[in-house]
């Protein structure tokens, strides 16, 4: 067994899917093969592109429609200011890294194993950011420690509901664990989660290293989805 194989499966990201672009990440446009697709696959695309979030991103430049989650907890937490250094785990394609630019970021640093295509102002990382000495690259080229850590990350289901909810918890516990080692004191850290994961021991990790420990449902994600958000604000 290579040493790869032996690493335990929760020091992993998600594999990347095979075929298709970073890019592209929930920003479906085209119809015109969808006979050779999937029944689901066809599904997914005309959910998309009858989307008003994903109609809106296309029509403001934002890469997905996931960056009007980010903007719906900023509105209402204040999270990234002028100035801010903020780290992005699970990137791709963007559109997170495009707020807190926008918001006023002076350096954003953005990981994922999917390729990222270049935002200007950011620097962008092909790596699971879980491999020895990604951290300490993502740190080197953010300039300081970071005033918010942000984690989109999802990984690839299975179809077995624990083995599934076991990956997302280890995520989260991945995520935090470099947001409390990293952050400077005072920062933030948001992170992907999902409704009825039990996530009680992150939780109470993070309300110890944090003064408020939130969970919000943006607007913009999907009424049918179980996905919510855990936000920690102030770093003790």
């Amino acid at each position: 067994m290579s040493d790869e194989e032996a690493k335990p499966e929760r020091r992993r990201m998600v594999r990347p899917p095979s075929g298709g672009t970073a890019a592209g990440r929930g920003m479906g446009t085209k119809m015109k093969t969808a006979d050779t697709k999937s029944m689901s696959s066809q599904q997914w695309i005309k959910r998309q592109l009858s989307d008003k979030w994903s109609e809106r991103a296309r029509a403001e430049g934002w890469r997905s429609r996931a960056a009007f989650k980010l903007l719906e907890i900023d509105d209402r937490f204040h999270l990234i200011r002028k100035g801010s250094r903020v780290i992005d785990l699970g990137a791709a394609p963007g559109g997170w890294v495009q707020v807190a630019l926008k918001r006023g970021a002076k350096a954003v640093v953005g990981v994922d194993l999917l390729p990222i295509e270049p935002i200007p102002g950011a620097e962008l990382i092909q790596a699971d950011f879980t491999h020895p000495g990604v951290d300490l690259q993502m740190m080197d080229l953010l300039g300081g420690p970071p005033d918010l850590v942000l984690s989109d990350m999802a990984h690839n289901t299975v179809g077995h509901r624990q083995t599934d909810h076991l990956k997302i918890i280890a995520l989260i516990e991945i995520a935090a664990d470099f947001a409390i080692r990293t952050l400077k004191p005072g920062g933030h850290f948001v992170s992907k989660n999902f409704q009825g994961g039990d996530a009680g021991g992150v939780l109470a990790r993070l309300r110890a290293e944090f003064e408020t420990v939130k969970y919000v449902k943006p607007e913009s994600s999907r009424k049918d989805s179980a996905e919510v958000f855990l936000v920690a604000m102030n770093r003790r």
